[in-house]
């Protein structure tokens, strides 16, 4: 492992992911300041000395701090984190961009398609904040798990090659590894896509079906991302890797994850609003579809599949409907 010094890192937004964000980077020696919005609620982050809510087995490390001064927190750091759903993106960086320091660099985890823009968060961090060192985290991994100190491992994608080292460095430990990357686009891509595959697993699963019809939808669901990742300028080897096939794999599979179960309720007859009041976090699927769609629609690409989880989810259409009409598709060669 190379050397590193154990630089201060802020973490903005206090939901599992960036709490189980900040409690690996504290694991690993950073002092590490974690805000949120809600101010009762990092009140109870900072006298239970652990997130009750989302993740109550996974105390604080002594080097994490739940800030109430994000100015402060943002001032004292050399990096900032952003771990928030990608609808509250743009207004969050808004909300730090007149708090960063001039060599601040901006990370974040968050995963999706903007729906007003067809923006990637990389393209709005960059309208926001002008040519400032960014990077994502991405890859497969559950909150929970991290939390727990779980062997895990992801990747961080930068164009700025020694940011996404030194980030990689900072967050990687005995049970965590982090892998670099340059293809942000890819990755990010990846990261969108897969949620509206692990929908569709998740109905196909509630409605009764097996094996032999998760693992198509996978591998289907996986030649559409690549199909708009390329034509967006990926590299067709991103999606073999963590943030794409292993992202893809583990969101569809297990029920940890919202999307799944979310697409499980819908698929065993729940109305979306009985759906979500089921699973009672933001399930980033759902507003994915729809960019996803648009994006696909305007760059002409095929992706039959979230093409019809959006119909569903969107359009009211049963899912019945819809395994008939991807099942009755014209036969064309598997690498098309």
């Amino acid at each position: 492992m190379p050397r590193r010094r154990a630089e201060p890192i802020t973490v903005v937004g206090a939901g599992s992911w960036g709490t189980a964000l900040a409690i690996q980077l504290a694991r690993e020696g950073h002092r590490t300041q974690l805000w949120g919005r809600d101010a009762a609620q990092l009140d109870l982050l900072r006298r239970a000395r652990c997130n009750q809510r989302y993740l109550p087995n996974a105390p604080f490390p002594d080097s994490l701090h739940v800030a109430s001064d994000l100015a402060q927190a943002l001032g004292e750091a050399r990096d900032a984190l952003i771990a928030v759903p990608s609808h509250a993106f743009r207004a969050t960086l808004q909300l730090i961009e007149p708090h960063l320091h001039s060599g601040a660099r901006i990370a974040w985890a968050t995963k999706g398609f903007e729906i007003a823009s067809g923006l990637l968060p990389h393209q709005v961090a960059r309208q926001v904040l002008g040519e400032r060192p960014g990077a994502v985290l991405s890859g497969p991994t559950f909150a929970s798990e991290v939390g727990a100190g779980l062997p895990s491992a992801m990747t961080v994608a930068s164009q700025d090659i020694e940011f996404a080292r030194q980030l990689a460095v900072s967050l990687s430990g005995p049970s965590f590894r982090a892998y670099t990357q340059t293809d942000i686009m890819g990755v990010e891509v990846g990261g969108a896509v897969k949620n509206v595959i692990a929908i569709g697993s998740g109905i196909a699963d509630g409605m009764g079906f097996g094996a032999n019809t998760r693992v198509a939808l996978i591998t289907r669901g996986l030649a559409e991302m690549m199909r708009l990742g390329v034509q967006l300028g990926a590299a067709r080897e991103t999606f073999m890797g963590l943030a794409g096939l292993g992202d893809l794999v583990l969101t569809c599979t297990d029920d940890q994850s919202r999307n799944r179960r979310f697409g499980m309720a819908l698929g065993e007859g729940r109305t979306l609003s009985e759906a979500h009041a089921r699973i009672q976090q933001v399930v980033e699927g759902v507003p994915a579809a729809r960019a996803v769609y648009d994006v696909s629609r305007r760059l002409q690409v095929d992706m039959p599949i979230c093409h019809e989880i959006f119909r569903i989810l969107h359009e009211g259409k049963a899912a019945r409907e819809v395994v008939v009409a991807l099942m009755g598709r014209d036969v064309r060669s598997e690498t098309d």
